[in-house]
């Protein structure tokens, strides 16, 4: 007997499921809930700007001697070249951080690099000591961009957890760009010479450009959601003013740079650079070399060969530094100062001998420094957790201020040491540890600022404290 049920096709289909979600939906994972594969492309590609741009920044450190006679100049004229680049790189940090604020950090990264090219090429071709400074200034301002960039994206694209992390890297691997420098960047200017050096640095600086241009994003999508255009974005405001809606209004220059100045972790995060990165800047980027070559007597390839050691120090002890400074918490400061008072007690005793210290003792030095200096961006943690992140550029650009601001008086200090002790003559192991008292004296100005703003932020946090109270 056949039975028929007229109803079984209604029933079919009311029960029928819907069709699953799209592949990408299922797929998507949030960056900032989970470290992804578009989020580590991102911050590789921020890496390699950062690494172009410590190679721009430190070529100069290795080609210190043979500036000396491209450009006819003595001690004091040659660290003008450092003092003007990092002055500049210093002082841009702020102007840098709002402008990330406001366009993003994809556009100014890719602006930057495309600066330093043009630096580089006029610092290959030009023999002329006034324009050389020029082409420095330049360098020191594209430079500015990459690292404060990938700190502003790295929130952005990770996990509050894992940023600390990522910072370090960033800052650890960035120095290979040091690398670069010591080791194919010098065998390039010593068998081609001046201008095929440095016209290697301007190509790297335009390939980099394009590529950021094309890989980086300020802010990861949802696939399938398409972004509003400017002209959309502009009426949906004026629409949601009209109807009486809040919307989050821009903070103004003013008002950013009044957040920033007065939150004491920016300061406490700029004496934490200051103290923790000056002894590595003015080694790598000017006095190094000239320490190494003309004070101690050793050749270029041994020199070499100890800049890249400190640079793979660095590299090793950054993501250790980070997953200390993520596990420190409150005894963050502790590790600082600790830190900082152990990187100038290497120093002293290595400038203690009256006569040139062995080979294995800068190479000692340079392990210890090297593996101490990434405590510099322990106050980058700080300022992230701290700091509204409307301004969070600028107040990283605050704090990344201080190392290079000590860098810059530093250096001008050694080399008017050098030149007063050296009284015209050819520079010895003698005058470079006159020479190294002003690097002694600007330490001692870092760390009071130090433990300074540590107080400023304890009276911070107990009238925040205070208020949530009452």
């Amino acid at each position: 007997m056949n039975i028929q049920r007229p109803d079984s096709h209604a029933h079919a289909e009311t029960t029928t499921p819907a069709p699953p979600p799209a592949r990408s939906q299922v797929a998507y994972k949030d960056p900032r809930e989970h470290v992804t594969a578009r989020a580590v492309g991102v911050w590789l590609v921020a890496l390699l700007t950062y690494i172009v741009a410590i190679t721009g920044r430190t070529s100069l450190g290795v080609a210190g001697v043979e500036a000396l006679g491209r450009f006819h100049i003595n001690a004091s004229q040659l660290a003008v070249f450092t003092a003007v680049q990092v002055g500049v790189y210093a002082f841009a940090q702020i102007p840098t951080g709002i402008i990330i604020d406001r366009v993003g950090a994809k556009k100014t990264m890719v602006a930057g690099a495309l600066i330093m090219a043009a630096g580089q090429a006029i610092l290959a071709l030009t023999t002329s000591y006034p324009l050389a400074i020029f082409a420095r200034v330049l360098i020191g301002a594209g430079d500015a961009t990459a690292f404060l960039g990938a700190m502003r994206l790295l929130p952005a694209w990770f996990p509050l957890r894992a940023t600390p992390l990522f910072t370090q890297l960033t800052a650890g691997v960035g120095q290979l760009g040091q690398f670069i420098s010591a080791v194919p960047f010098l065998a390039v200017l010593h068998a081609a010479g001046w201008v095929p050096a440095f016209i290697s640095l301007t190509t790297g600086g335009i390939i980099i450009a394009i590529v950021g241009l094309i890989a980086l994003a300020d802010v990861p999508t949802v696939p399938g959601e398409s972004r509003p255009s400017r002209r959309e974005h502009r009426e949906a405001k004026k629409a949601a003013r009209a109807a009486g809606v809040a919307t989050t209004q821009r903070l103004g220059i003013g008002e950013t740079l009044r957040i920033v100045t007065t939150h004491p972790v920016c300061w406490q995060g700029f004496f934490t650079h200051w103290t923790g990165l000056m002894h590595q800047c003015i080694f790598t980027l000017l006095w190094g070399m000239p320490l190494m070559t003309l004070g101690l007597g050793l050749t270029p390839a041994q020199a070499s060969v100890v800049l890249i050691i400190n640079t793979l120090a660095v590299i090793v002890a950054g993501p250790l530094m980070g997953m200390i400074s993520a596990r420190a918490g409150r005894a963050r400061f502790t590790v600082i100062a600790a830190i900082a008072i152990a990187d100038m007690a290497m120093w002293i005793v290595f400038l203690a001998s009256e006569n040139p210290p062995a080979y294995w003792a800068i190479i000692l030095l340079n392990i210890g420094m090297g593996a101490l200096g990434p405590m510099s961006n322990l106050g980058f943690d700080s300022v992230r957790e701290h700091v509204d992140r409307k301004v969070l550029a600028t107040g990283t650009g605050l704090a990344n201020m201080g190392g290079f601001i000590a860098t810059m008086i530093a250096s001008q200090g050694v080399g008017l040491l050098l030149d007063y002790s050296a009284h015209g003559a050819n520079y010895v192991w003698a005058d470079f540890r006159v020479g190294w008292l002003a690097v002694i004296a600007i330490w001692v100005v870092g760390v009071v600022g130090l433990f300074a703003s540590q107080v400023a932020v304890r009276r911070h946090t107990a009238a925040r404290h205070k208020v949530t109270l009452d």
